[in-house]
């Protein structure tokens, strides 16, 4: 059941966010396709190097990426985390690689780190601001063959991604006392509403929550349910439900299957997003996509840069590899996506090859190179 679940959500996914986002279709493929890719830092580079056309003698071996094992027609254009600030976006990510996104349309993010209380703008909040990216989706389904406490967990979090606590307004009032900006819109919140209800119809769902304290902040959390209700009115084939944050992560925990498609503003996406992803296991094997207007597509994994293990052959590029299916099946490359889909899965319940955090003693070639034998 586990693979019907994940194979329905990262299979049908890709059309319906084609129909309601107006992105580009392929149906056949004679030149390569090209895609934009940041490897980021820390362990990026090395799960890139598991998806991407890359070539390299690891030990005796030569050691080919899933992509190019499967013969997918991509040609990447790599834009690596700069050394120094670009001024014109205030961050180590130059205006060449917002640009490359915005004229290739579609792309793939490895992990990029964000300095705690200090430093620079983060990188992933100058990709969503800067490439409007407004929704982020991100399934938590049960792998088979890969024991947690919960059983076919089957959650889709869609998560406004543009402003809420995100928006980076802050200032110092007088010295001890800073204020930060929460800001709601009418339009930020209709849109990433109408989004859920959509993707909840056309994949078959039946229920969308969304997730609010307006019982404390009223006015913002507020406008945010009154957008949700005025879009769950054109929807009425789909439940619509209220549920505060914090009795949803006690839900949650008790309860996994009490949800199915949750929608929510920015900074409630992130920490419910990530609660979700425990429960099947960790972020290491959770795929996400971020949504723009515009036509644009960023798969990414949402973990951390691991910096403590970068460089040592250790890291997991489950998170990244499934999130670059969800980016072949928006390119409607699905015989491949399912292949390596497949080969993933298949690697993963075998259970002979696995990384660390997954319980195993496998290194990320030796985990790459078992999901390219069976491709």
């Amino acid at each position: 059941m586990a693979f019907q679940l994940l194979r329905r959500t990262l299979g049908s996914r890709s059309s319906q966010i084609s129909s309601f986002a107006n992105l580009r279709a392929f149906s056949s493929v004679s030149t390569p396709i090209r895609a934009t890719l940041f490897p980021g830092d820390g362990i990026g580079p090395e799960i890139a190097d598991s998806v991407k056309q890359q070539q390299r003698m690891d030990n005796v071996r030569f050691f080919f990426g899933v992509f190019k094992t499967a013969q997918v027609p991509i040609e990447w254009e790599e834009h690596y985390v700069g050394d120094q600030i670009d001024p014109r976006t205030q961050s180590f990510l130059t205006w060449e690689s917002l640009e490359s996104v915005r004229r290739n349309k579609v792309g793939l993010k490895g992990p990029m780190a964000t300095p705690i209380g200090k430093g620079h703008r983060s990188l992933n909040l100058t990709l969503r601001k800067e490439l409007n990216l407004y929704a982020n989706v991100r399934p938590c389904y049960s792998l088979p063959g890969y024991k947690t406490r919960y059983d076919n967990v089957d959650l889709i979090t869609i998560r406004e991604n543009t402003e809420g606590e995100y928006s980076g307004l802050e200032h110092q009032v007088v010295r001890g006392v800073v204020e930060s900006l929460k800001i709601i819109t009418r339009q930020a919140s209709l849109r990433v509403a109408e989004y859920a209800f959509h993707y909840a119809k056309a994949h078959g769902r039946e229920r969308v929550s969304a997730i609010h304290k307006a019982n404390i902040m009223q006015k913002t959390d507020g406008l945010f349910l009154k957008c949700c209700r005025e879009v769950a009115e054109k929807y009425p084939e789909i439940t619509y439900e209220e549920v505060v944050i914090d009795n949803c992560c006690m839900m949650l925990v008790k309860n996994p299957a009490a949800f199915d498609v949750l929608v929510m503003p920015n900074l409630y996406g992130d920490i419910i997003s990530d609660l979700c992803a425990g429960l099947v296991g960790g972020l290491g094997l959770t795929p996400s996509c971020n949504i723009g207007e515009g036509g644009i597509a960023l798969a990414e994994a949402v973990h951390g840069s691991a910096p403590d293990i970068a460089g040592k052959n250790l890291a997991n590029p489950t998170a990244l590899l499934l999130s670059g299916v969800t980016m072949l099946r928006h390119l409607e490359l699905n015989d491949q996506a399912e292949k390596i889909q497949n080969a993933i899965l298949n690697t993963i319940a075998e259970g002979k090859y696995r990384t660390a955090d997954l319980g195993g003693s496998s290194t990320t070639s030796d985990f790459t190179n078992a999901i390219c034998d069976r491709l």
